[in-house]
């Protein structure tokens, strides 16, 4: 029956593909200069701090504006809020703010936000969401009205990286007077769009700052507005972007973005994106340790053997498709660090069961597989357990809910995804979930000694030997299973000049009307 309704409905986006034409209302969002987006996944706070969502990068990027920009053609990093920036020592950061910049509210962003802000995300009591982007820094000392002083525990390679894509600068007399929850409802940056409306669950709509700074690296914001709608469906999405209610949507499925490119009016433009998928599993095995749950993924051999039953290629090519392509390593190809000469686990059902029997589980076992989004791609891993005797019922989770229930040690098998924050150094996420922080399922001390070693080194080449070494660790215990990196099929009106850039950030500020 679903996959009769399912190809019903294809039937009927089909025939409004290529029914619609030119129609009055394609256009309404350039004839009211109102950008129309949307996203499957409800924001649960807007303070980027208190979120771990590729959505609330999005919002930051153009509410908030950090201390650095990295150009995303060049690499190159750039003064933002920053006017300079210099090493006086491998542990010594001096900034000079520039002048002139006001947040949305009319105060001038002075010295004083910018250490308030990185002070209180590097203080572990604020319990940021990812509180590694900013654990490196021990302090931030203001040194003039306009000038700080940025002191590292200890060097940190990656600072740049950091403080261009994850640590965001807020008004300190605003975010002390409303603190993390008020600011979420109702944020208040710098950046090229102000947000100027929350419906929670439904939509955030962004206008564009008259008063942003004229040397940003980001360039002067063209659209005036911008309505950012949650619609979980992509088959909605679709719809409306079809009837032109919609000028922007992405991460569309491979056949239905083939679908839409029969549409004259419409665009679809793949990229390959910096998120991963794998799954995670329980290896420390807090589970039973803390909850007297029986827990087969504390064996090495149960683990080794889901990475052979995972038939990586076929979702790459059949359910994701365009450059998406199978992965061994707990990380990005293109991140610094991420070495590729590793253990590879190849699609061998047979040997999923051997590996099964050895670890005492000749008839598999019943378990579930967590997730958050996705569905089919998480099905289809469902399959591929059952074909080697793992029987896995899926449950599908909101985000926010399945990491605190991960994070309380109530999960033992978990289909995650992770982009990095679009940070090109694996400190991003290699050292992210091994360094025993809250989302650290394996607990290896080799491996986070390693990793915390690659992450403070100023020897690049050291850098690369430890965190090849820490990744090697990774493969062998079998701690991941790393599946396939995303391609973002981004679709949108013919009537948007619209770019998108590898790391999965669409950039609006950029963006025109033709």
């Amino acid at each position: 029956m679903k996959k009769i309704v399912g190809k019903c409905l294809a039937v009927t986006l089909l025939t409004l593909a290529l029914g619609i034409g030119s129609m009055t209302d394609a256009q309404a969002g350039k004839k009211d200069d109102t950008l129309n987006i949307a996203f499957s996944k409800e924001l649960e706070n807007l303070d980027r701090y208190f979120n771990t969502a590729r959505e609330g990068v999005i919002i930051a990027r153009h509410a908030y504006d950090n201390l650095l920009y990295r150009d995303p053609v060049t690499y190159e990093y750039k003064g933002l809020v920053a006017e300079t920036f210099k090493w006086n020592t491998p542990t010594e950061l001096d900034i000079k703010v520039r002048k002139g910049i006001r947040f949305h509210n009319g105060q001038e962003l002075t010295a004083e936000d910018v250490a308030y802000t990185l002070n209180f995300a590097a203080n572990p009591d604020n319990k940021v969401k990812t509180q590694r982007y900013s654990s490196w820094i021990d302090h931030v000392e203001k040194t003039g009205p306009y000038e700080v002083k940025i002191i590292l525990k200890q060097p940190f390679p990656a600072a740049f990286e950091f403080l261009s894509g994850a640590n965001p600068i807020y008004p300190k007399a605003y975010y002390e007077k409303v603190g993390p929850n008020g600011f979420g409802m109702a944020p208040i940056g710098s950046g090229p769009y102000k947000i100027i409306e929350v419906v929670p669950g439904k939509k955030i709509v962004m206008v564009k700052n008259e008063d942003y700074f004229k040397d940003s690296p980001k360039g002067q914001p063209t659209i005036g507005k911008i309505v950012w709608r949650t619609l979980p469906e992509i088959n909605t999405q679709m719809g409306e972007l079809m009837t032109g209610a919609l000028d922007w949507i992405y991460l569309v499925p491979p056949d239905q973005a083939e679908m839409l490119k029969s549409n004259p009016d419409l665009v679809v433009t793949p990229a390959e994106t910096m998120r991963i998928g794998f799954l995670q599993f329980d290896a420390a095995d807090r589970s039973g340790k803390e909850h007297n749950m029986d827990n087969p993924f504390a064996k090495l051999e149960v683990r080794q053997a889901i990475n052979h039953a995972i038939n990586r290629e076929a979702i790459a090519k059949n359910l994701i498709g365009g450059q998406s392509r199978a992965i061994y390593s707990a990380c990005f190809p293109s991140q610094f660090g991420c070495e590729q000469d590793l253990k590879t686990y190849e699609y061998n059902p047979g040997k999923a069961k051997e590996l099964l029997a050895k670890a005492g589980f000749p008839d598999g076992f019943e378990t579930v597989l967590y997730g958050y989004r996705d569905r089919p791609f998480a099905e289809a891993m469902v399959g591929d357990l059952a074909a080697v005797g793992i029987k896995a019922k899926l449950m599908m989770m909101k985000y926010s809910a399945l990491r605190e229930k991960a994070r309380a040690g109530k999960i033992q098998m978990q289909f995650l995804t992770w982009g990095s924050y679009s940070i090109n150094d694996i400190s991003a996420i290699t050292s992210h979930y091994f360094e025993f922080e809250a989302d650290d399922t394996s607990r290896d001390s080799v491996v986070r000694d390693l990793l915390v070693e690659g992450d403070t080194s100023i020897d690049e080449a050291r850098r690369k030997a430890v965190y090849a070494e820490a990744l090697k660790r990774i493969a062998d215990q079998a701690y991941w299973c790393p599946m396939f990196t995303y391609v973002s099929n981004n679709c949108y009106s013919k009537d948007l000049d619209f770019t998108p850039y590898p790391d999965a950030v669409p950039r609006f500020f950029q963006s025109k009307w033709k």
